[in-house]
């Protein structure tokens, strides 16, 4: 057939579509490379078919059109026979535009299959984060409880100070073998912005302070609990614990006195 009656036969809507059998797919391809009245019908059919689509969907990128109209092309045939009427066009539009929908269908599934696959990632991830710190807590919980019950370390109550801060108190896990404390200064109120709690060994006769270190973060175990060394101190005979600039002092600053207790008989 000619270019008029190839155009007017409706098979040109039916290749867009992908429903020509491979004989007639043939011959429209063959026209197109003769007629380009014929190559312009076609690209008008494509350009009606993704207009139409785009009035009924989001827009996608030309990435994914060439992918629909590839896949428009690769249709199961439904026909074999060669439309005599304008029904043929029809036919060729309706299975084009449920091609389309079906494709955007498809399309629509994967979207929510992978928002669903990256929504439970995260919801793994989050899960993970809060097992690890979990486990954390409780490998921490272990190491105090190591601490207290360990026959090594002798527990003694720095009791508060009545004329600075009556509530206070702390408590000292003393390992004197080993010379290492661990002090919990969870009975502390917090200290001031500027401030900081420095610890301080005693020996009685006479009087003598020797700064052992300062609660900070930086020796902070958990909750409030902080790992003192005391190797290069000869002897204690009782902890105080005073207020002070940050930075610590060279001596205790006594008005600032929190807590003091004795650790020997």
């Amino acid at each position: 057939m000619n270019a008029q009656e190839l155009i007017e036969s409706g098979n040109l809507e039916l290749y867009v579509a992908g429903s020509l059998a491979s004989e007639e797919v043939k011959e429209v391809e063959e026209a197109i490379e003769q007629y380009p009245e014929v190559k312009e019908q076609v690209e008008m059919i494509e350009a009606s078919v993704i207009t139409l689509a785009e009035t009924v969907s989001p827009p996608l990128s030309a990435l994914i059109w060439s992918q629909i109209i590839e896949n428009i092309r690769k249709v199961r045939p439904i026909s074999s026979k060669t439309p005599s009427t304008n029904w043929g066009a029809i036919t060729g539009w309706a299975a084009a535009i449920l091609a389309i929908a079906g494709i955007f269908w498809m399309l629509k599934q994967r979207n929510d299959l992978q928002n669903t696959i990256q929504y439970t990632t995260t919801q793994n991830t989050v899960l993970e984060e809060k097992v690890t710190t979990a486990e954390t807590k409780l490998a921490d919980a272990n190491e105090v409880l190591d601490v207290i019950r360990s026959k090594e370390y002798t527990t003694y109550t720095l009791p508060g100070n009545q004329a600075v801060a009556p509530q206070a108190f702390a408590k000292v896990y003393f390992n004197k073998k080993d010379k290492v404390a661990y002090i919990d200064a969870k009975g502390l109120p917090e200290a001031p912005r500027g401030k900081v709690y420095q610890v301080w060994s005693l020996t009685m006769q006479p009087l003598t302070p020797t700064s052992v270190g300062l609660l900070d973060s930086s020796i902070e175990t958990k909750d409030r609990l902080f790992l003192i060394d005391m190797s290069d101190i000869a002897s204690t005979e009782a902890f105080g614990i005073t207020l002070e600039p940050e930075g610590g002092s060279e001596t205790p600053t006594m008005d600032q006195l929190y807590t003091l207790g004795q650790v020997t008989p």
